[in-house]
């Protein structure tokens, strides 16, 4: 294998280079109903794009989170150069925002980058969905949908670099990103592995989930939408398209089949804290990487699992401290640059950017 680091991270902050466009786009995925029936699963997508010099940059941030400085709307950068595309995929609960500090970090540097809201797993929309917080193999072909709608789009289709698409995620997005590198779910494995260690994170709802699993198991039963879904669950969802992965605090490595982890081919990167009380490293990051022959690890000394979180307004660090809390002595923005900075080099290095 590539090697396992067990070291600190020590990288510099990206250089912002050019002024970074935001937009929202409303893509479906007209092959899967939504988890009510009632309609198309939603594929609700935000791009962050490198944009013309003259675009005004303004804050955003929403409720307790902090999401940068973009300009909505802006017009592309004019240019004949076509730009790699990374596809970034959000944690347990959280929305594409979330990752705005890594997003922004790799369009100011010259890529494309997408993520979309995971239906029934976001914030984003108005409530949370039992479903969203179980069927988690659906999130894969997220990605894959979300890919075929922005190359037909035409105004971000044509600026892609179709031979250098990249994915990232966090926490069960870094599953996901597995996922569609080649990650096969075994659920009996799960199921076995939490029959031993019923106290491990990734076999109990985490403190986003507003269900039990009892709710979740009773879903499995009794909704056909569900059974469908839970009948594809071990199928790959692997999309050639994809070159790179980068897994940050990866969850859920118990449910991989190790055979497709040995069997995926493309370079991956896992990071990880070694504070991380739900994506613990030796459960998940360790094993994963180990089993994967083009795989890198580092453990981050200090590092929790919400640190990969946006940045907090005071309001959230007054009030939702679990999430806007980080251990003694780490700086929530200096790891933002230092990981920013190891993804866009990741990601330099395999594209020969």
């Amino acid at each position: 294998m590539l090697g396992v680091l067990l070291v600190a991270a020590c990288h510099n902050p990206p250089e912002r280079t050019n002024p970074v466009g935001r937009m929202f786009l409303d893509f479906v995925d007209p092959a899967r109903p939504n988890w009510t029936g009632t309609g198309p699963r939603p594929l609700a997508t935000t791009v962050w794009y490198p944009a013309a010099e003259t675009s005004a940059e303004e804050p955003w941030s929403l409720g307790i989170f902090k999401f940068g400085t973009v300009a909505p709307g802006a017009t592309i950068l004019p240019s004949a150069e076509k730009f790699p595309l990374i596809i970034v995929s959000h944690g347990t609960g959280g929305a594409a925002a979330q990752l705005s500090w890594l997003a922004e970090q790799l369009a100011t540097a010259g890529y494309m980058v997408t993520a979309v809201n995971h239906h029934g797993n976001t914030a984003a929309e108005d409530e949370y969905l039992a479903q969203g917080f179980m069927l988690w193999w659906e999130r894969a072909a997220d990605i894959s949908r979300v890919i075929d709608n922005l190359l037909a789009d035409p105004t971000f289709g044509p600026r892609i670099d179709t031979s250098k698409i990249g994915a990232a995620g966090f926490s069960l997005g870094g599953y996901s990103v597995l996922s569609v590198a080649g990650a096969i779910t075994d659920r009996d494995r799960w199921k076995a592995f939490c029959a031993d260690h019923a106290d491990d994170p990734g076999c109990n709802l985490p403190p986003e989930s507003p269900f039990s699993m009892e709710d979740l198991e009773a879903l499995i039963l009794d909704d056909s939408v569900v059974g469908e879904s839970v009948a594809r669950s071990a199928i790959s969802h692997q999309d050639d398209r994809i070159r790179a992965v980068f897994a940050i605090a990866p969850v859920l490595g118990s449910s991989f089949t190790l055979e497709s982890l040995g069997d995926i081919d493309i370079p991956v990167r896992v990071v990880v804290g070694d504070q991380d009380d739900q994506a613990l490293p030796d459960v998940t990051a360790v094993p994963v990487a180990t089993a994967i022959t083009r795989a890198s690890l580092e453990l981050l000394p200090g590092v929790g699992h919400y640190t990969f979180l946006a940045e907090c307004t005071f309001k959230g660090r007054l009030f939702v401290k679990q999430l806007c809390t980080d251990p003694e002595g780490t700086d929530r923005r200096q790891i933002h640059n230092e990981v920013a900075s190891d993804v866009l080099r990741f990601f330099d290095f395999n594209f020969g950017k």
